[in-house]
């Protein structure tokens, strides 16, 4: 890809997940703001085409009650149901299938909780409860560690793509293990979406810029004290590590190189 400088990276770079196409690389929750309205602000400064929702946290399935879908419509935005709070792969099934119910389709983001205090993923259920969905007709995001291993297991039992953490859900440390990441991505013939752990846009960047095809977060943006201003910033981190990707950065070097050439200077 060739873009011209100044050219919206959106107009020419897309990525496909479970057969779409989407132009932004930035996929954001709608848990912990102030309201709907100000998740809708949010969404809309991080210029995400996919949203995702906890399906036992926010109503999505109750049309007398004030509804998330009412700010955020299934004609304009892929919602992506996700299975928070859930601790087995039962529970994590019965989630995604109440989704489906609800009519926002069977796209999921899978999460299945093996830790109350880190909120780690069990990964031999996140594994089992994958392989149940792909067979009832889901397209799974499963959120797991950054274990190569584990990433291979999922991608081969049918997953859409695969969602490795930077670093635990909501600490803001950004990418722990990079070399895993670099790892995952190159064995990976799905897409790679940095899920969890992200705290600002320097890390945003640094997750597009190893190559992985978009990056999921929450808390970074509606934790901010300026939650909007956040989303641009997150936005603007996501097309710049991206650009940088594409451009090619110079290898990593012990020693200097001169940045001049060095042919016909006098000494």
């Amino acid at each position: 890809i060739s873009l011209e400088a100044g050219e919206p990276m959106s107009e020419q770079d897309t990525f496909t997940l479970a057969g779409r196409e989407y132009h932004s690389r930035l996929i954001v929750g709608t848990g912990k703001y102030r309201s709907f309205e100000e998740t809708r602000r949010a969404v809309d400064a991080a210029g995400s085409e996919i949203v995702t929702v906890a399906v036992r946290r926010v109503n999505i399935t109750d049309p007398g009650k004030q509804n998330l879908l009412d700010h955020l419509p299934v004609d304009r935005f892929t919602i992506l149901p996700n299975t928070a709070g859930c601790y087995t792969a039962e529970e994590a099934i019965r989630t995604c299938r109440l989704a489906r119910e609800a009519g926002v389709g069977t796209l999921v983001k899978l999460e299945v909780i093996g830790d109350e205090k880190t909120l780690f993923p069990d990964v031999p259920a996140t594994i089992e409860a994958a392989r149940v969905l792909v067979k009832e007709g889901f397209q799974v995001l499963p959120y797991v560690m950054d274990d190569p291993v584990a990433c291979k297991r999922l991608e081969d039992a049918g997953c859409s793509a695969v969602m490795p953490l930077a670093a635990p859900i909501g600490s803001g440390l950004g990418i722990r293990n990079r070399y895993n990441l670099r790892i995952i991505i190159e064995q990976s013939r799905v897409p790679v979406i940095v899920d969890a752990g992200v705290g600002t846009a320097s890390h945003a960047a640094e997750a597009l810029e190893l190559g992985c095809d978009a990056v999921l977060m929450n808390t970074a943006i509606a934790g901010a004290k300026d939650p909007i201003l956040m989303a641009e910033a997150m936005r603007l981190g996501v097309e710049a590590g991206r650009k940088a990707f594409l451009a090619g950065r110079i290898p990593e070097k012990l020693y200097a190189t001169a940045s001049s050439p060095l042919e016909g200077v006098v000494r």
